[in-house]
């Protein structure tokens, strides 16, 4: 976690953003069922790299903290924002499509059984 503005005071050569659990992200984009949900995603999260080479790095000599820390601090806000959001749009989606499908097929279990689980998204 990023607590204090000045945490990367002075570093020019921040320019580039590896995710921990990036392949968990990844995961959860993958399963969303819209491509413009996921084009909007990872175009969120490749973002941090092009702020990152416009936010300056500043110095302790002149007292200044400069914006990579607040750039991160907001594409983690941004991304984790977008990515609930897309989830709550793919739950409205998947209910949608449930109620569909049960009043399209005379037999419930199907749809219980062996549809639902495959358009549900990761649990992580």
């Amino acid at each position: 976690m990023i607590t204090h503005d000045n945490i990367f005071t002075g570093c020019e050569n921040l320019k580039h953003v590896d995710l921990v659990e990036e392949a968990v992200l990844r995961d959860t984009i993958a399963a969303l069922h819209l491509e413009e949900w996921k084009n909007e995603m990872m175009d969120e999260i490749g973002a941090i790299n092009q702020s990152l080479l416009a936010a300056r790095a500043g110095s302790y000599s002149l007292n200044h903290v400069g914006g990579k820390a607040l750039a991160i601090r907001m594409w983690i806000a941004s991304v984790l924002r977008n990515i609930v959001q897309c989830k709550a749009q793919h739950r409205s989606l998947l209910n949608e499509v449930t109620t569909t499908l049960q009043y399209a097929l005379p037999n419930n279990d199907i749809v219980l059984e062996n549809v639902l689980p495959f358009l549900a998204l990761p649990s992580y």
